[in-house]
C-alpha cells in the first residue's frame, strides 16, 4: 500500500518465552522518533468509532496493545503529494503495528475485536488543556470519503 506522505509504519518484533511476551514500541534512537511529549492510552468498546481529528503541531505514534483496531488516515493537506489519500491499517494483538501520523493528517479508529481495544499514543507534544492542538470532525462526516462499515471481500 502506498502511504500518505509523512506516514510511517513499523511492524514490531514480539519476543515470546514461557514467561510471556515483550516488544519495543518506540525508541529514542529510532529513525522515526522525533521527540517525546507524553504517553496516554484510550479505549474503545467493540464497534465504537473514535474519529476524526488532526493536529497542527504534534505527530502521533499509535499502537494498539489489546484487541484489534481499524485505524484510518485521511490526507487533507492541499499541498501534499498524497492529497485526499486514505490509508487503512489493522493493528492490535494479532498485528503489532506502530503507525506514525504526521501533523494535519486526519485520523481515527474503530474497535473491531469482540473485546475492548486499548490504543497507546505517544505524541510529540504534551496535551495543552487551555489551548488543545486538536481539530475535529464527526466520525461519519461527508467531508472524508471513508466508510467505517466492515468490508466483506
Amino acid at each position: 500500500m502506498k502511504l500518505i506522505d509523512g506516514v510511517h509504519t513499523k511492524l514490531l518484533t514480539v519476543m515470546s518465552d514461557e514467561r510471556g511476551r515483550l516488544a519495543e514500541i518506540l525508541r529514542s534512537d529510532s529513525d522515526i522518533f522525533k521527540k517525546f511529549g507524553q504517553v496516554y492510552f484510550t479505549t474503545a468498546y467493540p464497534g465504537v468509532v473514535k474519529a476524526w481529528h488532526y493536529h497542527k503541531i504534534q505527530t502521533d505514534y499509535f499502537f494498539c496493545v489489546k484487541g484489534m483496531t481499524k485505524l484510518a488516515l485521511y490526507d487533507s493537506r492541499e499541498n501534499s503529494p498524497t492529497y485526499k489519500m486514505i490509508n487503512e491499517f489493522f493493528t492490535g494483538e494479532y498485528h503489532p503495528l506502530l503507525v506514525v501520523i504526521p501533523p494535519l493528517v486526519y485520523h481515527g479508529f474503530k474497535a473491531i475485536s469482540t473485546e475492548e481495544s486499548v490504543m497507546i499514543n505517544i505524541p510529540t507534544e504534551p496535551y495543552n488543556r487551555d489551548n488543545p492542538d486538536e481539530y475535529r470532525l464527526g466520525a461519519y462526516t461527508d467531508e472524508i470519503p471513508y466508510d467505517w462499515a466492515r468490508k466483506d471481500y
